[in-house]
C-alpha cells in the first residue's frame, strides 16, 4: 500500500513540521487551503511562508499557533487550539481572512521522543463568515446578545468537539501509519527468519493496537508451521503453539492455506470457529482475532495473526493497514527465505569447490635439511572460493622449488583455473630445469597459447646450494615475482625484511613481458615466508600497512617452529578474513648436525621416471 498516496488524498489539510517548525511534508488539502505549491513549503519555517497580517495584529495568529506547537514539544502530547482567526496572504500579496479549527500531534521516536510534528488544520471560515452573515441581516452584532452568542460558541463547540473526534481518530491512524513506515523499515534490515519475526511480534503489533500475535512459518519439511509468539500471549500459549500441523482448524492455519483472512470479532465467534480457540483464549486472555495469509510471489510464505483483549469495530482502514502490514511481513519473509537457499546452495558449492581446491593443495614434502610448512585458510564468505594456492616441488635439478600464487576471481572457475596454472607451472618446470624468470615467462606464453583466460600473481622461488655454499653451510634463494605481494626474510637473529624488488609483469596480461631473477642469502636458520593477499589487505587500510603488520609480527613469532609459525600468525587474523589465505614457510636448518626433529621426518617426493640420481648418488 503506498502510505504516501493517501497522506496526499486525505481531504482535511495537513502539514509535517520537524522540530524546528520546518515543513518537512505537506497533503494536497493542504496546498490548496493554503494556496501555495509544494516548493514554497517544503523546508521552510511555517512562520515565514504564514507571518500575520499586519492589518490585523490583535488577532496573535502566530503566537498562538507557535505557543500550541511548543506544548506539544514540551509535553508529547496533543494540542487543540481554540478556533483561531490567521489570514493568509494569496498569490497577490493581499491578505484575506480565514478562520481554522487546528489541532497538533507529537510523531514519537522509540524513546518516546518528539522527532515530528503533524499539523492538522480545519477551515471554516464558510462557516464563521455565514453566522456572522445572519448577524448582519439582523443588524444585531454577533455578540451582543448574550443568548446568540451563547448558540454560537455552542455551535462552535459542537463542531469543534466533531473535529476533534474526527482528527483523534486520523491522528492515531496517522500514528499507526508512521509505525507501520517504521517497522517496514527495520523489516528490510532483517537477516534472518527470526531476527524477522521478532520485528514482527515484539515492534510490529503494537502498531495496531493489539494485545499480541505470533508469526507463523512452514517447517523445512513443510509438514507443520512453527509460530513465533509475543512474550504478552504467555509461556504456556508459546509451549502449546509452538508447533501447529497443517491440518489444524487455528485461524493461523487456515489463513496460511487458503489464503483468506480469518476475522473472530468477540470471544464468542472465536469459541464459534473451532473448540481449539478456547485454549487459545483461555492461555492469551485475548477473545478478539484477525489472521492474515503470508503471500509473495503468488505463493505462500506463512500467516500472521493478532489478537486483541477486547471486541473490536474494525474499520475499512484497519484492514488496510493490516493487509499492508502483513504484505510487507510476506515479502521480507520471502526474501530472508531465498537468501537462506542461496545461502544453502552457495555453502555447498563451496564445500564442492574447496574440496576441489584443498586436494591439489598436497602436503609438502621435506628435502634434506629444509622445513616447509603450508597453510590453506578459506575467506569468512560462503561464496568467497577462490584461486589462491601454494606448491613445493623437487625439479630434476634438484634445487627446491616452493610457489605462492592467486588466480583472479572468487568462485569455481577462479579454483578450477587455480588448477590448471598450477599443473602447467609444475610440468613446465620440471621440463625446463630453468631458473624462476624463465620459468614463468614459459608459463605465461602456455596460458595465451591455450587459452586459459584468467590473470594470477605469483612468487617461484627456489633454493639453490653451490658446492662452495654446502661447505660454508649456506644457501640461495633465487626468485621472481609476478606481481605478487614480497616474500618475507627472517634472519637467524629474528630480524625480519620484504623482499621488495621492481614489479614484474601479472600472469595472463603480455606473454611476452621480461621477467627478472633476484637472489639472496639464506643462512642457517632463517626461514622464507610466501603468503597470497588476503594475509595483509584490508578494505580500512593501505596494502603497506598491511606488509607492515606482517613483518613486525613475524619478528615477534620468529622464535617458533614452522609448524607453529604458521598457527600463530593465522590467529593474529582475529577470525576468518576477507579473503583466502595461502601461506608457506620454508626454514632452513643448519646442515652441520642431524635434521632437527622439529622438523619431523625427511619426505622426499616420488622419483620422476628418467630423472638423473641425486647429486648424493652421482
Amino acid at each position: 500500500m503506498d502510505l504516501t498516496a493517501i497522506f496526499d488524498v486525505l481531504p482535511t489539510s495537513y502539514a509535517v513540521l520537524d522540530t524546528d517548525l520546518r515543513f518537512v511534508a505537506v497533503n494536497r488539502a493542504f496546498l490548496e487551503s493554503s494556496g501555495r505549491p509544494r516548493h514554497e513549503l517544503i523546508g521552510r519555517r511555517v512562520f515565514d511562508v504564514f507571518p500575520d497580517n499586519p492589518d490585523d495584529p490583535a488577532t496573535h495568529a502566530t503566537a498562538n499557533l507557535e505557543a500550541s506547537l511548543r506544548r506539544v514539544l514540551r509535553a508529547g502530547r496533543p494540542d487543540t487550539m481554540p478556533l483561531q482567526k490567521y489570514d493568509v496572504a494569496g498569490p497577490d500579496g493581499v491578505f484575506r481572512p480565514y478562520w481554522w479549527s487546528t489541532v497538533n500531534a507529537p510523531v514519537l521516536d522509540d524513546a518516546g521522543q518528539v522527532v515530528l510534528l503533524l499539523h492538522r488544520a480545519e477551515d471554516v471560515t464558510d462557516y464563521v463568515t455565514e453566522r456572522q452573515a445572519q448577524r448582519f441581516d439582523s443588524g444585531v452584532d454577533l455578540y451582543d446578545d448574550p443568548e446568540d452568542r451563547y448558540r454560537a460558541e455552542a455551535d462552535l463547540y459542537v463542531r469543534g468537539q466533531e473535529l476533534r473526534a474526527a482528527l483523534t481518530t486520523e491522528a492515531v491512524l496517522a500514528e499507526r501509519l508512521a509505525g507501520t513506515v517504521q517497522v517496514a523499515l527495520q523489516l528490510s534490515g532483517a537477516q534472518s527468519v527470526a531476527e524477522l519475526t521478532d520485528i514482527v511480534v515484539g515492534r510490529g503489533l503494537g502498531v495496531l493496537g493489539a494485545g499480541g500475535g505470533a508469526v507463523a512459518v512452514p517447517t523445512p519439511e513443510e509438514d507443520a508451521l512453527e509460530l513465533t509468539l509475543t512474550s504478552s500471549l504467555g509461556e504456556r500459549a508459546r509451549r502449546t503453539f509452538q508447533r501447529v500441523p497443517l491440518d489444524s482448524p487455528l485461524p493461523v492455519v487456515v489463513a496460511a492455506t487458503t489464503g483468506e483472512v480469518v476475522v473472530l470479532r468477540d470471544r464468542e465467534a472465536a469459541l464459534e470457529f473451532t473448540p481449539q480457540m478456547e485454549d487459545a483464549v483461555t492461555s492469551t486472555g485475548l477473545g478478539t482475532w484477525v489472521s492474515l495469509p503470508l503471500q509473495a510471489a503468488g505463493r505462500s510464505v506463512g500467516g500472521l495473526t493478532i489478537g486483541w483483549r477486547d471486541p473490536q469495530d474494525f474499520t475499512d482502514r484497519d484492514f488496510e493497514l493490516m493487509r499492508a502490514f502483513a504484505g510487507q511481513c510476506a515479502q521480507s519473509l520471502a526474501a530472508l527465505q531465498a537468501r537462506e537457499q542461496e545461502r544453502r546452495v552457495a555453502g555447498e558449492q563451496r564445500r564442492m569447490s574447496e574440496t576441489l581446491q584443498r586436494s591439489l593443495l598436497t602436503a609438502p614434502f621435506e628435502p634434506d635439511h629444509l622445513q616447509i610448512a603450508v597453510r590453506y585458510l578459506p575467506a569468512a564468505a560462503e561464496a568467497q572460493i577462490g584461486g589462491d594456492w601454494y606448491d613445493c616441488f623437487l625439479p630434476p635439478t634438484e634445487a627446491t622449488t616452493i610457489v605462492i600464487g592467486d588466480v583472479a576471481g572468487h568462485d569455481r572457475d577462479a579454483a578450477a583455473v587455480m588448477g590448471q596454472v598450477r599443473n602447467l607451472l609444475r610440468g613446465i618446470s620440471i621440463a625446463l630445469g630453468e631458473p624462476p624468470a624463465v620459468v614463468l615467462t614459459a608459463l605465461d606464453r602456455a596460458m595465451h597459447h591455450l587459452g586459459v583466460g584468467a590473470i594470477a600473481t605469483a612468487v617461484l622461488a627456489q633454493v639453490e646450494q653451490s658446492p662452495a655454499e654446502e661447505a660454508a653451510g649456506l644457501r640461495t634463494l633465487r626468485w621472481s615475482n609476478a606481481g605478487h605481494p614480497p616474500p618475507v626474510l627472517i634472519a637467524p637473529d629474528g630480524t625480519a625484511r620484504l623482499l621488495q624488488t621492481p614489479p614484474d609483469t601479472l600472469l595472463g596480461l603480455l606473454p611476452d613481458a621480461e621477467r627478472a631473477d633476484h637472489t639472496t642469502t639464506l643462512e642457517p636458520g632463517s626461514t622464507v615466508v610466501l603468503y597470497t593477499d588476503g594475509l595483509v589487505e584490508r578494505r580500512d587500510a593501505p596494502l603497506q600497512d598491511g606488509l607492515e603488520w606482517l613483518r613486525t609480527t613475524l619478528e615477534q613469532l620468529h622464535h617458533l617452529s614452522a609448524e607453529e609459525l604458521c598457527d600463530a600468525l593465522l590467529a593474529q587474523l582475529d577470525g576468518s578474513p576477507e579473503d583466502d589465505v595461502a601461506l608457506l614457510v620454508l626454514r632452513a636448518h643448519p646442515e652441520d648436525g642431524p635434521r632437527p626433529a622439529e622438523a619431523g621426518p625427511q619426505v622426499l617426493p616420488p622419483a620422476t621416471p628418467g630423472a638423473a640420481p641425486p647429486l648424493s648418488e652421482q
